[in-house]
């Protein structure tokens, strides 16, 4: 586990240069310790590598698009996984590659990969509630739901978009704000959170914790993402690495909504910490 932490943060050192696809991919050790990174790399190389063969030397980027679309969502198969969208499963990129199912931030990894090696700079958008991405041609931004590569009109975004604006008067401004590009640290990021929502919720500790590491190591000064490493290291029965951890938290928050509930964990916490010393 602390070999494959060290790896990911050598990946995600950084921000100019974190390789995304290969980032994205590593964060699937937590669940298969024996994962073949380069195995799986290979694997999709064939796949650009079968797509690259069939592109002229003159195909313009709408051109690539098309068939780029077809290649992944036709031939290869990739679809949503609508059946049980919440499965972890969903968020480790080599499980998606072999059941050819995902989620849209996933699916967008694995997309965004196949069209940097056939040359289509396609970029990740982290709108909210559905990760999308887009195309800059000429004409403007081809803006693309991952989950079946559809285009997406103004109109549609803007409705996918409605839950999520407060009284906004300007809404193309409130639009665009959100159709920036989202860097390899912020879908890392949205990847883990979205893991971390599940085993938060199911109780799964151990693969809390990873994700919580990875977290850490990506938001080296985000306070929240420590304390909730240390209610994993807590759930886990390792009082002293949870009480670092919340002390922390406590001493640069000490007003924060929660600090009371984590006061009250920190005598129970000290005595199990007391007994293995």
């Amino acid at each position: 586990m602390i070999k494959n932490l060290d790896f990911f943060a050598a990946l995600v050192q950084q921000d100019n240069t974190i390789p995304l696809f290969e980032a994205a991919l590593s964060i699937a050790q937590d669940a298969d310790a024996q994962l073949d990174l380069a195995a799986t790399q290979l694997q999709v190389d064939t796949m650009a590598a079968r797509l690259r063969r069939r592109l002229p030397s003159d195909t313009s980027p709408v051109q690539k698009l098309r068939l780029l679309n077809h290649f992944f969502y036709q031939e290869l198969g990739f679809a949503g996984n609508i059946n049980d969208y919440y499965d972890p499963s969903n968020s480790y990129l080599n499980r998606v590659l072999d059941s050819r199912r995902g989620i849209p931030i996933s699916l967008a990894v694995l997309y965004m990969e196949l069209a940097h090696q056939i040359g289509l700079d396609i970029k990740g958008i982290s709108f909210p509630g559905h990760f999308l991405m887009k195309l800059s041609v000429q004409s403007g931004d081809i803006v693309l739901d991952p989950l079946n590569g559809a285009s997406l009109s103004r109109e549609e975004l803007e409705e996918r978009l409605e839950p999520y604006l407060s009284q906004s008067p300007d809404r193309d401004s409130a639009l665009s704000a959100y159709l920036h590009e989202a860097r390899p640290r912020e879908i890392l990021v949205r990847m883990l959170r979205n893991l971390k929502a599940l085993y938060f919720e199911r109780a799964e500790w151990e693969l809390a914790l990873g994700v919580q590491q990875r977290l850490v190591i990506l938001l080296p000064d985000d306070l929240a993402e420590r304390r909730d490493r240390g209610m994993a290291y807590a759930n886990l029965e390792c009082p002293q690495a949870a009480l670092k951890d919340i002390e922390d938290y406590l001493e640069q928050r000490p007003h924060a909504q929660d600090a009371g509930m984590l006061r009250q964990m920190l005598p129970s916490l000290k005595e199990a910490a007391r007994r293995l010393n």
